[in-house]
């Protein structure tokens, strides 16, 4: 799951060598949290975090074919 987050995110940003996704296992499941430069924030949320929803869609989609419970946070 973090390799297609780190993917989704490397794909929208201006520094794709700035990207840090790491995934957290906790009682309630998988958190993976991304990070990005400052400068590109806005590209990863979008729009009334449009672009935001659209990836822990696409996520939760993929968690679903596993069989896990995966949250997505933009730190």
């Amino acid at each position: 799951m973090a390799e297609l987050v780190e993917f989704l995110a490397k794909s929208l940003v201006d520094h794709p060598d700035q990207v840090d996704v790491r995934a957290v296992e906790g009682n309630e499941g998988i958190t993976i949290e991304l990070r990005v430069a400052s400068d590109d924030m806005g590209k990863v949320i979008g729009k009334q975090g449009r672009i935001a929803r659209a990836i822990r869609t696409v996520v939760k989609a993929a968690a679903v074919r596993e069989n896990k419970k995966v949250a997505v946070e933009i730190v």
